[in-house]
């Protein structure tokens, strides 16, 4: 099974947000549909990056790694924004 790393940006204040799941379209649709909590106040989304992985704990570790200091760095310089 493919896992992805995903991430989305709000069309409403420009805040990107960073998940990782088996169907990054998906997830999309129900970030925009209000189904979690965090993101339920920015929508709407759209997915702006999507990174495939051999399994879920290689995505959760390049998850991981794109949300610390060093990650936000490497999508701003990939102009991931």
């Amino acid at each position: 099974m493919n896992y992805f790393v995903y991430v989305l940006r709000s069309k409403k204040d420009k805040i990107r947000y960073i998940g990782s799941g088996e169907n990054p379209l998906e997830r999309l649709r129900r970030h925009n549909k209000g189904d979690y909590r965090f993101t339920k106040g920015h929508h709407p989304w759209e997915l702006i990056y999507q990174e495939k992985c051999i399994n879920r704990s290689q995505a959760m570790k390049r998850e991981k790694f794109l949300k610390s200091g060093q990650g936000r760095k490497w999508l701003d310089e990939q102009g991931i924004k």
